[in-house]
């Protein structure tokens, strides 16, 4: 459980990163050895700032018009897991965990619609 930060506030910040497709202020967000894994077209696994760069920087270069756009937010037990669109404007479910200090700690992703889980408490969630 996080402490003493705004854990929506953080994934707000996170999406404000992504549509100004600043690389840097994104990857402060997380913590240094944040996992992030994507359900979205070919199944991707990052670890750590290097791979976390190789991952999202070809991402934030090629924007839809739509993409981040923000569907809703809900905070859940230790998480916060993010309906919104994706770089290529596509609907996707993402669950954020954090560390105590407030940096990401852990995503997983998938397209909306599919089965989702929770990274910090591994509940399975169906998207809407």
């Amino acid at each position: 459980m996080a402490d003493d930060f705004d854990q929506v506030a953080l994934v707000v910040d996170w999406l404000d990163a992504c549509r100004n497709r600043d690389l840097a202020a994104l990857l402060d967000l997380y913590a240094d050895d944040a996992k992030l894994e994507c359900q979205c077209g070919q199944a991707k696994d990052s670890q750590g700032r290097a791979e976390l760069e190789s991952y999202w920087r070809p991402r934030l270069k090629t924007l839809a018009p739509a993409a981040f756009g923000l569907e809703e937010i809900t905070p859940a037990a230790g998480s916060v897991v993010l309906d919104y669109l994706s770089y290529e404007g596509k609907p996707v479910r993402i669950a954020f965990s954090f560390t105590r200090d407030g940096k990401i700690q852990h995503t997983f992703c998938a397209p909306a619609g599919q089965t989702q889980r929770e990274p910090a408490a591994g509940i399975v969630h169906q998207a809407d």
